[in-house]
């Protein structure tokens, strides 16, 4: 019997945020009047609520595609999240554990083949791989922000090369925290130093899955599946995503929701 287990954060204003979340609600006895009508006209009183919600398509757990790294990929116009091809989006799921890595260091090729050979596995072409750095502790508070691992540029060409389309983590962004890039660009003046994860999807096209939670409740590394399909927001560079695992058997119970 198939089961269900929620990788993604509820989508509200919080400190983990880097932008404000707004969401004005229309309530239900409110509704009534915008269709020129009372309350008292529906059953119970009461219409139907509405929300109109303000945010970037980078708040919560979402995706990245390859127009947000830049306008090219592989010498070609980039991908906008709503031309992200939908077999991308669904296929078999690989925790890597990560969770040694200092906060603000990068995960190197070192780290992921450690991380492999311990979870006894061989990179295939539609392996989703997930990052698990325990980062989403912090979420909820400003240290989610800046309190992760992140992946490095050949990191990343390691697992894209390999055949990964999707690569995931369960922290604020895949490359490392902002302020560590920056401290380092400006200490050395290699541009390299700069979100070179994203700035890798210029030579080759894949997906980041950003914000992730509760990879600590997956049955083990592998044998599962991930389920990431994004709003299709036209022309966009990232769009929300409900990120679920497909786990089967009992493996992990009471993990899934």
């Amino acid at each position: 019997m198939r089961r269900f287990l929620d990788l993604s954060f509820a989508t509200r204003d919080t400190p983990s945020e880097a932008t404000p979340v707004t969401v004005d609600l229309l309530d239900h006895r409110t509704g009534a009047t915008v269709l020129g009508l009372t309350p008292d006209d529906f059953p119970d009183g009461m219409a139907i609520s509405n929300e109109t919600v303000t945010l970037t398509t980078h708040t919560g757990t979402h995706m990245d595609a390859p127009l947000h790294y830049g306008p090219t990929s592989g010498g070609r116009p980039a991908k906008p999240i709503d031309e992200v091809p939908l077999d991308w989006c669904y296929g078999p799921g690989v925790r890597l554990d990560v969770r040694h890595v200092p906060e603000g260091d990068g995960i190197t090729v070192d780290h992921l083949t450690h991380a492999l050979d311990a979870a006894g596995h061989t990179l295939a072409p539609g392996d989703i791989v997930l990052l698990w750095t325990g980062a989403d502790q912090h979420w909820g508070s400003r240290d989610y922000l800046s309190r992760f691992p992140g992946l490095t540029g050949k990191g990343t060409a390691f697992l894209v090369e390999s055949g990964v389309r999707v690569i995931g983590i369960d922290a604020w962004g895949l490359d490392r925290p902002a302020a560590a890039m920056i401290d380092e660009y400006r200490r050395t003046g290699d541009k390299g130093c700069l979100w070179p994860s994203h700035v890798y999807g210029r030579t080759q096209e894949y997906l980041q899955l950003e914000k992730l939670t509760n990879l600590a409740a997956l049955p083990g590394a592998t044998g599962f599946e991930v389920s990431c399909f994004p709003v299709a927001v036209a022309g966009a560079g990232a769009g929300w995503t409900r990120v679920v695992a497909v786990l089967d058997g009992t493996d992990g119970e009471g993990a899934a929701r």
